[in-house]
């Protein structure tokens, strides 16, 4: 008969994934995590098998709860400008807020991982490809209503807007002056116009 779990699998994941946003995929141990989640090795083992595994799992965990925030932006009521830079100021606002300097783990874990390890560096093309999308899809809505010039490709207006994102992320690993993730917006922003 297979025994009943004292913890709970999701409160334990989101504790890992904070661990390894934190110190890194390889600055995080397994006694990091043992202490750190507060359940023995044996369940950590039974229950999300090795720690590359557990560390894909709080990657996903992570992905999803941004990807419900950015298309919650996307598909709402505002208009394609205002979604774009809603996003961005997302971006920012949960930097910015972060009294760790943690930056994203996304960005994180493509800039440490991903080179060495293909499920990694699969995981951050598809979620980079989804979040370049949800700015495809406003900037084209943004054209089709005139909002948005039509001087510039939409994808490749997309994929300058995504490669601001990810700067920002990096940048805010060393910063959190407000007023230049502002700069780098507005001008952002200007390419729209």
């Amino acid at each position: 008969m297979a025994r009943t779990k004292d913890f709970d699998e999701s409160e334990v994941l989101t504790k890992a994934m904070h661990l390894f946003w934190h110190k890194g995929y390889n600055g995080t141990s397994m006694q990091d995590l043992v202490d750190g989640l507060g359940i023995s090795r044996s369940s950590l083992y039974d229950t999300y098998g090795d720690k590359h595994t557990l560390f894909i799992k709080s990657l996903e965990s992570y992905k999803e709860s941004a990807s419900n925030k950015m298309c919650t932006i996307v598909s709402g009521p505002a208009s394609a400008k205002d979604a774009i830079k809603q996003l961005l100021q997302l971006t920012t606002i949960e930097l910015i807020d972060d009294n760790q300097h943690k930056g994203c783990f996304m960005t994180n874990a493509a800039i440490e991982v991903a080179p060495h390890d293909t499920e990694v560096s699969n995981m951050i093309c598809q979620n980079d490809q989804q979040i370049e999308n949800a700015f495809y899809g406003a900037i084209k809505k943004g054209q089709a209503s005139g909002e948005i010039t039509s001087k510039q490709d939409a994808r490749a207006l997309a994929r300058f807007i995504f490669n601001n994102v990810k700067g920002i992320r990096v940048s805010a690993k060393s910063t959190t002056d407000k007023n230049i993730f502002d700069d780098i917006i507005n001008l952002t922003m200007s390419v729209l116009d």
